[in-house]
């Protein structure tokens, strides 16, 4: 799009690249229009260094992301400046015209020229997400104008960058560059903000009548004449043709900034309530503002902007925890932590994708420790239900406040309180009316002192933030303009036995949990051999201690699976193969995050209540061993399914400590008579318990409905299947669940915690597992109804026609020449067969060129089951 009239808005489509190493002559002479740069690197529009090398075709991704390639670059490439250079066209502006340059994310400070000429220097424009607005007009002429940007090296310790703890190795540029979007603008005299829309609603037992909308621009007023100036809006409300239109006429002082207040109310039919997935629809309200000069001079033109009507709260309980609300019902959040692409990439189908995995695992809340990505994020998360808790980053010059010892970044100086301010503020306003915010936390491990609570605090309200504020992801401490977060963060990060979550200390499932996990996500095996070499797999299982440059990068004590490896070879026994090893990484990832979540569900409304839980993590920022529920090529395993069970919106769970038996219910509407159904058999199929009961279940509740006792009296060493079903009126299942259990589950030193595992002084043992007998399962695959020319419906039937317990079964889609199809939907997997059960899976893939379905299990050798026409 070109800039020709006023309102236009221009992205700089791309950029031509190079490091500062390789050029000759001054910047003044390469900002000007005609230089030649046809030996740089062209790239898109917002890119780091080292991503828009990787997207240029320097480094090849599989290549750079294979064993320790990454850390083989050569650093010293990226200790200098890199340019970022683009021209662009500009029109013979008019004598009252103006072009705003909006710098929305340089990591992490940068120059700026344009046309000869500085716009600004490093000093002013520091911060990754100090996104910051130059009135440009002086400098541009007709016709062809040329912008140039230094990007400068970033250090996590002493800039205010996009940093990763020890979430993965340092990117060798450490994000350096133009990883956001830049935008120009034309306008007029008078230019207008983003709009910013808050509401009185509230939603309690009745519907309201009324609705109050408040909006509010900043204009500013660039000319040296007084001007009278009329702000219009218009509200597009959901499924009506029937905009609201709004009208304000200002008078506004030479070189001014005002704010300005646009008022509106919705009556009964207008109301539509914006809902999270789970629990209704996401209906949008669309609303655009203009600015108009006497007489009726259009004078600048927002870009249309979403929000809805819905309330939340945040609050603390008797307990000092907190407690979310939703449209004034208790949500309990069910959420993990987000990572964003190693080197910055944005990939908005990507995003898609890992949202809908979210949702089909039954998840409600990302969270954003520091990584608040781009605008398409927050688009996506409204029309799509996903909450979202956004927030500043852990650990490095983030956490440098005057009295944290503990941050080994540099201490803020006066202008990082600067940088704070302006980052707050940019950030605010990207997220303000969007409808899926839940919450800011304005620290992470530490809360902010007093001086930056006052930075963000102050921005904030100068963004009108409709939602809540918390003071850190952690309890231990606040400052004192915030209450405390009522938030944990006590760990575990590393492994912990399933039955760790029905403890009563720590990690366990009480409270609000900000991040917490059992530190598993181990890809399958067609993944791992993409990223790993031979070498680094034979490392992976026969070396039990050793480092992983795909793990927390070295000096972490998560760089190596010492604390896993011991569990799973005391718990399923010693690793005969790769092969072996990985089928048992995929069970203890399944029971441990399956664990977690219906831990937190079950005590849902508990007398001391588990009130939400953020899984540590979602996913990976690159190809990784640990932490996410499903790989970094986006193929989910064991511990995805492990969530996809624990956090049904209907269940029924066994509490490992006590043998009890939960009945949850995290639904809105649902609610009356339940049948639970249990059965218990050994090793050789044969049942040892049978029981059913019948239960009341209510919206947002759990409660206890039946005890498995006879678990405790399992001979030693011995291994049961546990079968829970749970069925409504209409005998339709709801949820089937299926657990190995033992008389003895693991024995936890609870003494000997530290801040990121809880040791094991006992082992449950299930060797016993990898001596089954083998089990005969029939299959029947079938082609669905095809919703589209690139989605196919694929439906397998499994029936085991024996007397042995099928165990973990696992089926793959691959394509024709054996590769693992992902993205990928299945309606259940890694699933346990009883003796003569029959069960129905379905599975969407986004394939038109054929497909196989192949099956393997604990005790069920691999096995090809259905192919398409054309494989």
């Amino acid at each position: 799009m070109a800039l020709q009239n006023t309102g236009d808005r221009l992205t700089i489509p791309g950029w031509n690249i190079q490091s500062t190493r390789h050029i000759q002559g001054n910047l003044t002479e390469l900002s000007l229009p005609g230089a030649d740069v046809s030996s740089w690197y062209r790239i898109g529009h917002r890119a780091t260094v080292l991503g828009g090398l990787v997207e240029a075709g320097v480094y090849n991704e599989s290549d750079l992301f294979y064993s320790d390639h990454l850390s083989n670059l050569n650093q010293s490439d990226f200790h200098v400046p890199w340019l970022y250079r683009e021209e662009f066209l500009v029109p013979l502006l008019a004598a009252d015209q103006r072009l705003i340059l909006y710098i929305h994310g340089v990591s992490s400070k940068a120059d700026m020229f344009l046309n000869g000429k500085l716009v600004v220097s490093k000093d002013i424009q520091n911060g990754a997400y100090a996104g910051r607005s130059y009135d440009i007009t002086g400098l541009i002429h007709p016709g062809v104008n040329a912008l140039l940007i230094q990007a400068y090296p970033t250090d996590y310790l002493k800039d205010l960058a996009v940093g990763w703890a020890d979430w993965s190795p340092y990117p060798p540029d450490m994000g350096m560059g133009v990883w956001r979007a830049v935008n120009l603008k034309l306008i007029g005299p008078v230019s207008l903000s983003s709009p910013r829309v808050t509401s009185n609603f509230s939603h309690d037992t009745q519907e309201p009548l009324a609705v109050n909308i408040t909006i509010k621009t900043d204009l500013v007023n660039y000319g040296t004449q007084a001007q009278d100036a009329t702000v219009r809006g218009i509200i597009r409300l959901p499924d009506s043709p029937q905009p609201i239109a709004l009208s304000k006429r200002v008078k506004l002082p030479p070189r001014s900034n005002s704010t300005v207040s646009l008022d509106a109310i919705l009556g009964t039919s207008q109301i539509k309530v914006w809902w999270p997935a789970a629990w209704g629809s996401q209906p949008l309200y669309q609303l655009q503002l203009d600015v108009s000069l006497s007489p009726n001079t259009l004078s600048d033109l927002s870009a249309p902007t979403n929000f809805a009507l819905r309330s939340v709260g945040s609050s603390l309980n008797r307990h000092g925890e907190n407690e979310f609300t939703v449209n004034g019902h208790p949500f309990h959040v069910r959420g993990a932590g987000y990572a964003p692409d190693l080197l910055l990439r944005f990939d908005l189908q990507r995003l898609e994708m890992i949202f809908r995995y979210m949702l089909d695992m039954g998840l409600n809340t990302v969270r954003l420790e520091g990584k608040q990505e781009h605008p398409e994020l927050y688009d996506l998360a409204d029309r799509m239900g996903m909450m979202v808790i956004a927030g500043w980053e852990c650990c490095d010059k983030w956490e440098g406040w005057t009295y944290n010892e503990d941050a080994q970044g540099v201490k803020w100086r006066d202008e990082d309180y600067d940088i704070g301010y302006v980052s707050m503020l940019h950030e605010a306003e990207m997220m303000q009316p969007h409808p899926s915010m839940l919450a800011f936390l304005v620290g992470s491990d530490y809360w902010p002192d007093e001086r930056a609570t006052t930075v963000f605090m102050t921005a904030l309200r100068r963004m009108n933030w409709p939602n809540p504020v918390i003071a850190s992801a952690s309890s231990r401490g606040h400052p004192s303009q915030l209450q405390p977060s009522g938030m944990k963060m006590e760990g575990p990060y590393d492994w912990v036995p399933p039955n760790y979550w029905y403890g009563s200390e720590i990690g366990a499932a009480f409270g609000f949990g900000s991040e917490q996990g059992a530190g598993v996500g181990t890809p399958e095996l067609s993944s791992l051999r993409r990223f790993l070499s031979p070498t680094d797999l034979e490392t992976l299982w026969t070396n039990t201690s050793a480092g992983h440059y795909h793990l927390s990068p070295a000096g972490s004590v998560f760089h190596n699976r010492t604390i896993y490896n011991k569990a799973l070879m005391e718990r399923y026994g010693r690793p005969t193969s790769l092969e072996d090893y990985v089928l048992k990484a995929q069970i203890m990832d399944y029971e441990a995050t399956r664990a977690e979540f219906e831990a937190f569900a079950a005590r849902q409304n508990a007398s001391h209540p588990a009130t939400g839980v953020i899984y540590w993590m979602l996913n990976s920022a690159w190809p990784s061993l640990h932490w996410q529920l499903f790989d970094y090529y986006l193929r989910p395993a064991g511990a995805y399914f492990g969530v996809k069970v624990g956090a049904r919106q209907e269940h029924v769970a066994l509490d490992y400590g006590s043998n009890s038996v939960y009945l949850i219910n995290h639904s809105l509407q649902s609610k009356g008579v339940r049948r639970i159904t249990a059965d218990l058999i050994d090793t050789n199929g044969t049942t040892l318990v049978h029981r059913e009961v019948t239960a009341e279940t209510a919206p947002t509740s759990s409660k206890e409905v039946m005890s498995i006792p006879e678990i405790v009296k399992l001979k030693l060493d011995d291994v049961a299947f546990l079968r829970l079903v749970l069925s409504d009126d209409f005998n339709t299942t709801l949820s089937r669940n299926v657990y190995w259990v033992t008389a003895h589950v693991d024995a936890l030193d609870w003494d000997a915690s530290n801040w990121y595992t809880t040791p094991v002084a006992s082992y449950a043992n299930f060797t016993a597992l990898s001596r089954l007998s083998p089990a005969t399962v029939k299959t029947n695959v079938f082609v669905l109804a095809r919703p589209t020319p690139t989605l196919t419906h694929i439906e397998v039937q499994l029936e085991n026609t024996g007397e042995i317990p099928a165990f973990f079964l696992r089926l793959t889609a691959q394509d024709p020449n054996g590769e693992e199809l992902a993205p990928v939907l299945w309606s259940d997997n890694y699933v346990t067969l009883f003796p003569k059960e029959r069960l129905r899976l379905v599975v969407e893939v986004r394939q038109s060129a054929g497909w196989v379905v192949k099956m393997a299990g604990g005790n069920v050798a691999e096995s090809t089951i259905g192919r398409s026409s054309l494989s």
